[in-house]
């Protein structure tokens, strides 16, 4: 059967699409994509040769909280006008790999061994990869004040087949070092805290997140290769790009964020929140809370958004929303894949204008095209999310105020992120591993 030649376009269309095509292929994208259907989206798919990597490139970051998707998108459409509007800026400071470790009892090895600025995508050779990510709340339009509600270790394998998300539940009771920069002279309290004392005295996201890197890294002994900021406005849009998701509610939850007035109709917040811990959610008369019942269900983004921030009227808490969260992750990557984005130029470029001003990245020292040509060989099957404490409640009333106390099997999940063997613990912990 002859090949079937592009369709009709316009000669200066034409000749657009094909210096586009030569320029891709010169920066070695003909082995990520097809870019034939890439640059001929209305070709009938009976006539391009196939390629699915570039599907599972896209699919596999966005698992990464959204982040990546950004990542990979850029990186089948158009990479260089991608990769420019994410905003890129050092963020780990301290908390990056080879930089000085305070109060990191493992500091010697092959992760102290670099140094800022000199690592690399294959930094991680002998032990993998580990990315940190941070999602925020930035309603007001200030960083000052804001807590980090999402906490993630992205642990990537060193022969970049596997990747196992990590969640830190936020109310997780850890040492906060001193870190004058903010006049703040170190103590206990809770992870999420971290964020918010970094950011003072003009931090802002550099100062949040490499206090609360240099946190974790006290807690986990895992320095960090790359750090990822996203606004979880950025989520919101990225769902109503793809048209929504469909998911199904495991549990009845109850919104403490998006309710109705019921005189009037007008839309409000139901619950009130008290400090300092915001544990304990008090009704507002007259309003009447949005509730998701159990069942499956379409969600627009601000439904798919407030649905994966409810914690406080949950059975299981903090643990519960993890599991939404992870939920909503899998769910917008079946859209992507399913939406084919790859081939749907007009459609990528919605979800990446959606999230392009609300992600910020740290490749501590490397490229951000770097990173993306780093893990195109992963596909969406290869991503396992891992609980902490196996998915249960550990908390304990301390000083007045409510923690969870990380366990000793937890430690033991920190050990295997930094001797790259998730799949062994894994093993001998089958349970701890994510639906």
């Amino acid at each position: 059967m002859p090949a079937t030649p592009a369709p009709a376009v316009p000669a200066g269309s034409a000749a657009l699409r094909a210096e586009l095509r030569t320029r891709l292929a010169a920066a070695g994208f003909d082995g990520i994509v097809d870019l034939d259907a890439v640059v001929y989206p209305n070709r009938h798919p009976a006539h391009r040769a196939p390629s699915t990597r570039g599907r599972h490139l896209l699919t596999t970051v966005v698992a990464l909280l959204s982040v990546a998707m950004l990542l990979a998108g850029g990186g089948t459409y158009l990479l260089r006008r991608y990769t420019t509007s994410v905003d890129q800026e050092p963020l780990l400071g301290g908390a990056a790999v080879g930089a000085p470790a305070r109060g990191w009892s493992v500091a010697s090895g092959p992760a102290a061994a670099a140094t800022r600025g000199t690592t690399t995508a294959g930094a991680g050779a002998n032990r993998g990869t580990n990315v940190l990510l941070v999602g925020i709340d930035e309603r007001t339009g200030s960083t000052a004040g804001v807590r980090s509600d999402t906490i993630m270790i992205a642990h990537v394998t060193a022969g970049r087949d596997r990747v196992y998300l990590v969640s830190i539940p936020r109310d997780s009771r850890v040492d906060i070092p001193a870190y004058p920069r903010a006049g703040f002279g170190g103590g206990v309290d809770k992870v999420n805290a971290a964020y918010q004392i970094g950011s003072r005295e003009g931090g802002g996201r550099a100062g949040g997140v490499e206090l609360l890197g240099l946190t974790l890294r006290g807690l986990t002994g895992v320095g960090f290769d790359a750090a990822a900021i996203v606004n979880f406005d950025g989520l919101r849009a990225a769902v109503d790009a793809v048209g929504g998701v469909d998911m199904c509610v495991d549990e009845e939850t109850t919104s403490i964020h998006v309710g109705w007035d019921v005189a009037t109709g007008r839309q409000g917040v139901p619950y009130v929140l008290s400090a300092p811990d915001y544990d304990s959610p008090r009704p507002v008369p007259g309003m009447r809370a949005q509730v998701y019942h159990v069942g499956c269900q379409h969600f627009v983004g601000w439904q798919a958004l407030d649905y994966v921030r409810q914690r406080e009227l949950i059975p299981d808490g903090d643990y519960g929303r993890q599991r939404h969260q992870q939920q909503l992750i899998k769910a917008l990557a079946g859209k992507v894949s399913a939406s084919n984005l790859v081939t749907n130029p007009m459609a990528a470029d919605r979800m990446l204008r959606a999230l392009s001003g609300s992600v910020t990245f740290d490749g501590n020292g490397t490229a951000l095209t770097d990173w993306i040509l780093s893990f195109r060989h992963l596909d969406a099957g290869a991503i396992t999310v891992v609980k902490t404490n196996g998915g249960h409640f550990a908390s304990r009333t301390i000083g007045g105020r409510s923690y969870e106390i990380l366990d000793d099997t937890t430690r033991a999940l920190f050990a295997a992120m930094r001797t790259d063997t998730v799949a062994n613990f894994l093993t001998a912990h089958p349970d701890w591993a994510g639906r």
